[in-house]
């Protein structure tokens, strides 16, 4: 009753190998393609650039409160009045009265000489700003990189697995029409073909669950990369990884980008204790006034200035200034703490990552075990069944291993890239200079070269920076 079941395996074995392991498609899309695609797509990475700029101009704003602040002032005063009063030689109450019109005009130039330091200081702690903002620059474009690479290797795993879905999908439907037609003419039972129709429903199943898969994986894949997917092609091979834990961990602390911009805020926090020290010292300033005064309703005019130094300072302002000193102190033993947990965190996060892609290793060489000992394992379980020694249900089962194991292997093979790339993250080096990706070059020391001096509008650098804005479409 079993022989026409056996004689149809031989034939869906052979077509579920055809089906695994087909020639694949011209492929048209690289990893390499999708990072540039994310780089230029993201808006995330255009977001951190505009807050650099903004902590650039801090700096510019440092250096303009050394140099001298020039005003004016202007205004038209109308006095007017009536008066009634006794006029002796008249006898009688007089009333008299008048106006007049006063035009003013001045200008006033001031600056402070000496302030403790404190202006300095802050430009000094302005840069400092920069630097980590430059820094944490670099950490968005690693995470914006890795979610690429992710989306990537996501859309990939659920095409395969869709793909051989679908094939074991299209044998079970074989098997399920050859046990019908067998069934007919008496050589298996009705048990058989239910047992044929469960394992097409179960692969209808997985079919339609690896289908959701790929949508959602095209979604992402369109959101981190700013278009569909394309038909992908998976890299050769793994980016070049550090020899060691260890010395990927060294590497990591010096180069991280998480760990340069702490270093730089325990940096700026250092002299903020200065600048509050130094609020506290007395201030010195120069200011000069000339002025123009003009009577409208005659040739009367007052022309003149004043120039003047002025000193000042704080005696008591209720334990204010201490406290302003305390709290600067207080906020530079928090980034110090700081630094000290995102020096372990980055460790951390290369150890971990060393353990997925150990993990994604193993896992991949025993699957690639487990698939070689499921095929031989089918065409067994298939020859046996010929000589009547298993039943459908063995043989159904074992083609459903295979399938599964196939699936498994698929998987680890993906796993294994996104933990090399999730590596390269971990230690700062995910980036495209590191990548060395063909994209647009974005210096962030260009826009801070043409700002840090305050230039005018009416300068040639100030001109210059009016060109750079419109350039990049923000003025």
């Amino acid at each position: 009753m079993t022989f026409g079941f056996r004689r149809f395996f031989v034939g869906s074995a052979a077509a579920l190998a055809l089906s695994v392991s087909g020639t694949a498609p011209a492929w048209a899309e690289s990893l390499a393609d999708a990072l540039i695609g994310a780089y230029k797509h993201s808006g995330l990475i255009e977001q951190n650039r505009a807050v650099l700029r903004a902590a650039d101009e801090d700096v510019s704003q440092a250096i303009a409160d050394l140099r001298p602040v020039i005003s004016w002032a202007g205004g038209i005063t109308r006095d007017f009045a009536n008066q009634r009063s006794f006029n002796n030689l008249a006898n009688a109450y007089v009333t008299s009265g008048g106006a007049t019109n006063e035009v003013g005009m001045s200008l006033i130039a001031e600056i402070t000489l000496y302030a403790g330091g404190a202006n300095r200081l802050r430009i000094s702690a302005a840069k400092e700003a920069v630097l980590a903002t430059r820094a944490g620059l670099v950490s968005i474009e690693q995470q914006v990189l890795l979610r690429a690479v992710n989306a990537f290797m996501e859309v990939e795993r659920a095409k395969e697995i869709v793909s051989l879905r679908r094939n074991g999908v299209r044998v079970f439907q074989q098997e399920v029409r050859a046990a019908k037609d067998r069934f007919e003419v008496g050589e298996v039972t009705r048990t058989d073909v239910a047992l044929a129709e469960a394992s097409l429903a179960q692969g209808e199943s997985a079919l339609a669950s690896a289908r959701g898969q790929l949508v959602s994986a095209e979604e992402e894949y369109r959101a981190a990369v700013g278009r569909k997917p394309g038909n992908l092609v998976r890299p050769k091979r793994d980016p070049k990884l550090p020899s060691s834990v260890d010395s990927a961990k060294a590497q990591a602390v010096r180069i991280h980008p998480d760990m340069i911009t702490v270093q730089h805020q325990v940096a700026a926090n250092e002299i903020a204790i200065q600048i509050a020290e130094a609020s506290m010292k007395p201030t010195v300033s120069l200011e000069g006034r000339y002025g123009v005064t003009e009577d409208i309703d005659n040739p009367s005019f007052t022309h003149g200035g004043s120039i003047g130094l002025s000193a000042g300072g704080a005696i008591y302002q209720g334990g204010k200034l201490r406290s302003v000193v305390r709290q600067a102190r207080a906020n530079r033993d928090a980034s110090r703490g700081n630094l000290h947990v995102v020096r372990h965190s980055v460790q951390q996060n290369v150890g971990n990552a060393f353990v997925q892609r150990a993990v994604a290793d193993a896992s991949r060489e025993a699957f690639e075990s487990q698939v070689r000992a499921a095929t031989v394992a089918f065409r067994g379980v298939r020859e046996e069944a010929k000589l009547g020694a298993r039943t459908t249900l063995d043989v159904l089962d074992a083609e459903q291993d295979l399938i599964d194991a196939r699936a498994n292997l698929i998987s680890a093979q993906v796993d294994e890239t996104i933990a090399a790339y999730s590596i390269l993250a971990s230690i700062g080096l995910l980036t495209t200079d590191a990548l060395q990706l063909n994209v647009p070059k974005y210096d962030p020391a260009a826009y801070y070269n043409l700002v840090k001096d305050a230039p005018s509008a009416v300068s040639k650098q100030g001109r210059d920076l009016d060109r750079v804005l419109r350039a990049l479409g923000k003025e």
